[in-house]
């Protein structure tokens, strides 16, 4: 199964969003809150409470 590019979490097959950049860089992206946070508005998953990896660097869940 594929991980979300921003969240960390994995995507269900025949879920999600993918997005290829002019570079061919593949990224994928569990729903469109995750993809519009990471493309439109910039935020960084490091500093995101919603996210997983925000949640496994501060302890909150096993990484």
């Amino acid at each position: 199964m594929v991980k979300c590019s921003f969240t960390g979490e994995e995507i269900a097959p025949g879920t999600g969003h993918m997005h290829v950049k002019k570079d061919g860089t593949v990224l994928y992206f569990k729903n469109s809150k995750a993809k519009k946070a990471m493309l439109e508005r910039g935020y960084k998953a490091r500093v995101t409470p919603w996210s997983q990896i925000f949640r496994a660097l501060k302890g909150k869940v096993k990484k």
